[in-house]
């Protein structure tokens, strides 16, 4: 099998390791990654807790194929409770490490605990060390990188925390060579424990169940994902290809603070053959300078970017995808790649997720041109739109905790809203405290239900509803009216079933347009040996979603967390092609009503004891199963 059956447990209190196989029931049940991930934060972090406590604990889960060398099997999972929503954490990345884990001989690593020290943890193989981090502390991402890549060789993989990391910063990521595991505040768990950084190699082989079938299975998928029509896109112009279309022809690309469905400034006053700086087909050309694909990466959508001279040189980042162009350029109202690049290059190097600070700055934009911020609160920084050296300087400001403007923005919209009152919250673009990403959902109803319901605050990658929404048809879906709400709660509790087995197995969701769900039945039992039905490995997708649920409920979430940002539900899209719309709270509730009954949950949100103990999981269904 695919399995090293093993659980790598590393307590930072005590500087102690152990090693513990992984339950046979947990293999049939959860598969691995995200649900191996899921059911281990379930078992041993309380829900109640303090998310900065030592008691938090940060699970990694490579998924199910990582490693086997299928396209674009990459994928590894970061869990634990999130300071920014209090809930349910989760994070997803594309990174070496991953793979060097599985190499080593774990498909899943729990660190608890807390150092009295900085340290960071040096794997090779069986062989794990505490190593002392303080001359490390103080250091920027890319910096510890190359430090421990210099020491240790550069095949071995790294994970850091940067400065934000050190101070906890609730929108603080986890950097593993230029791929992020962002969001939610993993970085700050990280932080708040004394660990530093991993640096991993693994010599071992990954043995799948049946060697020959797997290669054959690769080979098939390579040939498909070759052959796809959005494979060039996607790996001439990254995720980013889209955003002229987005604004153009759809009107649902957020900018100024979502006061705006199209960048509004630059569409209105393109001349004939212009394109919007923004735009990959104008930047790609004269700025990418080489790719860091994801491993097993073959249709690769990242770019290197570099500015060479100028104002905002010298920078050099692995980016900008299609969330950034919109984070830290639309929502700002800043139309100049050089900027974004060196915006990118700053959360990457401060270890901050980038839609979240670039989100947070636009809200302290709005309210500071609105007059909630004056000049004393921001420490003299003038506030406005499209000032990119106020940007540049305020994210190491964030990072570090430092000034009145800086302490106010570090931890998100949600905190910084709520520290300056004022009636700030209703320009504040966040769900269960997370900062919504780049689609705006006035115009694309079932997006903004999936947003809405996520279990871990605003997130685009839950149920992938955009992708669905935007075109009318993908998969068993046809005729979808992104205006429209019936149908949604169908629609997006079938979406996150899916997408959950995407991070179950590892496989990228860019491509999502060409595995399917019929694509891993046969990776499963080639990798493994196990066979599932397609309807079985629904199932479990269906039971990792609701554990995160479940766990969600016991640390107080409910049905008034499931809700939409004031904007979204009292101001239409003004122009464009999506002008007139939003999303009322009547509709809001109704698509709520619709989700909860397709997916077997109360009028509350919290699933019922019949589908805990139809999903078989009967202890949760008697701990918080709602009916009798």
């Amino acid at each position: 099998m695919s399995y090293y059956k093993k659980l790598l447990r590393i307590n930072l209190s005590s500087e102690t390791i152990s090693i513990e196989e992984i339950p046979e029931k947990y293999r049939i049940k959860y598969l691995g990654g995200l649900g191996f991930a899921t059911r281990y934060l379930y078992d041993e972090v309380p829900a109640d807790i303090d998310s900065l406590s030592e008691n938090n604990k940060s699970i990694l889960a490579p998924g199910l194929l990582t490693g086997l060398k299928v396209g674009t099997a990459s994928k590894t999972v970061v869990c634990f409770k999130s300071p920014q929503t209090g809930g349910y954490g989760r994070s997803i990345v594309g990174a070496k490490l991953g793979v060097a884990l599985k190499k080593a001989g774990y498909d899943v690593v729990i660190i608890e605990g807390k150092c009295s020290h900085p340290v960071y943890i040096h794997i090779a193989d069986d062989k794990i060390e505490f190593m002392d981090a303080s001359s490390l502390w103080g250091k920027d991402c890319f910096e510890v990188t190359d430090i421990l890549k210099e020491e240790y060789g550069k095949n071995f993989a790294v994970a850091t925390i940067g400065i934000a990391g050190e101070n906890k910063c609730f929108i603080a990521g986890i950097d593993m060579e230029g791929r992020q595991a962002g969001r939610g505040g993993g970085g700050a768990v990280w932080g708040a424990k004394n660990l530093k950084a991993i640096v991993c190699k693994g010599t071992g082989k990954i043995e799948p169940s049946n060697p020959e079938k797997i290669k054959e299975l690769a080979a098939y998928w390579a040939k498909i994902i070759k052959n796809h029509p959005s494979t060039k896109d996607d790996m001439g112009y990254g995720s980013g290809e889209f955003y002229s279309w987005m604004n153009k022809e759809r009107g649902v690309f957020p900018s100024r603070n979502f006061q705006e469905g199209y960048f509004q400034k630059i569409y209105d006053n393109l001349k004939e053959g212009e394109k919007s700086h923004l735009d990959p087909y104008y930047w790609v050309p004269g700025y990418s300078v080489g790719r860091n694909p994801c491993p097993s990466c073959n249709k690769p959508c990242s770019r290197v970017v570099e500015v060479k001279e100028g104002e905002f040189s010298p920078a050099k980042v692995d980016g900008v995808d299609y969330e950034l162009l919109y984070s830290l350029g639309g929502a700002l109202y800043i139309d100049d790649i050089e900027a974004v690049i060196k915006a990118n290059e700053l959360c990457d190097r401060m270890g901050l997720d980038a839609i979240s600070t670039g989100v947070t700055i636009g809200w302290s934009m709005e309210v500071y041109e609105k007059g909630l911020l004056t000049k004393e609160d921001t420490d003299g920084f003038k506030l406005t739109f499209g000032n990119k050296e106020t940007l540049l300087k305020l994210i190491p400001l964030m990072a570090k905790k430092e000034s009145k403007i800086g302490k106010l923005l570090s931890d998100g919209v949600k905190k910084a809203s709520e520290r300056l009152g004022k009636g700030s919250e209703k320009f504040a673009l966040c769900i269960k405290g997370l900062e919504l990403p780049g689609y705006d959902i006035r115009g694309i109803k079932g997006m903004a239900l999936a947003e809405a319901v996520s279990v871990r605050g605003a997130c685009h990658l839950t149920a992938c509803a955009y992708g669905l929404e935007l075109t009318g048809s993908w998969w068993k879906f046809e005729g979808i009216d992104r205006l429209s709400t019936e149908g949604k709660g169908f629609e997006v509790k079938t979406l996150e079933d899916l997408m959950a087995l995407y991070d179950v197995f590892g496989i990228c969701k860019f491509s999502r347009h060409m595995y399917l769900l019929e694509g891993f039945k046969d990776l499963l039992k080639a990798a493994t040996g196990i066979e599932k039905s397609l309807g079985e490995l629904m199932l479990v997708g269906e039971r990792v979603y609701n554990i995160s649920k479940v766990f969600n409920v016991k640390a107080g979430l409910n049905r008034k967390d499931d809700s939409l940002p004031y904007r979204v539900m009292y101001e239409p899209i003004p122009e464009g092609v999506s002008a007139g719309n939003l999303v009322t709270p009547n509709e809001l509730e109704q698509m709520k009503d619709d989700y909860y009954q397709a997916r077997g949950w109360s009028q509350e949100g919290i699933p019922i004891k019949a589908k805990l103990f139809m999903l078989d999981e009967p202890e949760m269904a008697e701990e918080i199963g709602a009916g009798v």
